[in-house]
């Protein structure tokens, strides 16, 4: 049997603090980060999506950052594809590769690899269902896939249609519900010798604490700005990805002037805190994911522990 590549992942809900533990693994570790961000990987969305900065870039490298252009869709199979390149070039210079991030679906789609595509050309099937979505609304495709996939549709969005079009494709084409060939991918063997930790909270509401200040530093920092420049570009209206990112769509209303500053910064807190719960919710049902538990008694651990714990962890 082939020897798989092994990796390690760093992952989480937002605001946990998972990007400076990559960091300071990967200094002192000879590691590289690759994101799994499904929003880091556009350009000039900057602020809203937490990227690395440029001095953290600068002390080590990171991989599948500013990749494209907001108006750009991209999928789980490219994230994939950048990613096994990146892994490659980190492996081949004698780097460890460390993913981080928070997008669920990316890494375990990276992991386990997944049979949850239709085989042969379905784009005729996806075009009618983007027509019937546009003529009938979302509500109306939402309540199909309900119909056909209830254990699929109420892990979507209503309001996300690409992804509900998406499982209402593979069903229609593979004549089985996309819940269940999720369920067969977690048979296949993983494609990676990987050891994933999620960096979590036993008080919920330390969490919530780092999300209310992170929001109220993005604000301070020019998030405001840096979503009118996308808007006046035309973003979110050529990127339904985009136009859902959250830390953007809450501030579209205020700069539409259909709402008060202190409301659409209310409900991008909210909304990100909704977030978290769901991060933590997907990566607490993967058997795969090991946690790390960064508060106590006293509160927060200290760094040094956290790092020092997670070294352990992960047998490095």
């Amino acid at each position: 049997m082939t020897q798989k590549t092994k990796i390690y992942a760093v992952v989480g809900p937002t605001a946990s603090g998972k990007s400076a533990l990559a960091l300071e693994l990967a200094k002192r570790h000879g590691g590289e980060i690759i994101s799994c961000d499904s929003m880091q990987i556009y350009k000039r969305m900057n602020i809203g999506t937490a990227k690395p900065t440029v001095a953290e870039q600068s002390e080590v490298r990171h991989y599948l950052i500013d990749i494209v252009e907001p108006d750009v869709d991209f999928s789980c199979e490219d994230y994939v594809a950048y990613a096994d390149k990146a892994i490659a070039d980190c492996i081949s210079r004698g780097k460890l590769p460390i993913i981080c991030g928070g997008t669920g679906l990316y890494l375990d789609t990276l992991l386990r690899g997944g049979n949850s595509a239709p085989v042969g050309d379905t784009s005729a099937i996806r075009a009618e269902l983007t027509a019937r979505a546009e003529r009938e609304g979302a509500d109306a495709i939402y309540a199909e896939l309900m119909r056909v996939d209830r254990e699929s549709a109420e892990a979507i969005h209503p309001n996300n249609v690409k992804r509900v079009i998406r499982a209402l494709e593979i069903y229609y084409s593979c004549g089985v519900p996309k819940s269940e060939l999720d369920r067969t991918s977690k048979q296949i063997e993983p494609r990676y010798d990987a050891s994933v930790l999620m960096l979590k909270y036993a008080d919920r509401d330390i969490l919530y604490r780092r999300i209310e200040k992170r929001v109220d530093q993005m604000i301070a920092e020019g998030l405001l700005e840096e979503t009118r420049a996308l808007m006046e570009e035309g973003v979110f209206e050529k990127n339904g990805t985009a136009a859902q990112a959250i830390g953007y769509k809450e501030l579209l209303g205020y700069l539409r002037g259909t709402e008060s500053l202190e409301d659409a910064i209310s409900e991008l807190k909210t909304a990100t805190r909704r977030y978290a719960k769901r991060q933590i919710t997907w990566f607490s049902a993967k058997d795969y994911v090991m946690s790390l538990v960064a508060d106590g008694e006293d509160g927060i651990k200290r760094f040094e522990e956290i790092v020092n714990n997670a070294e352990k962890l992960f047998s490095l």
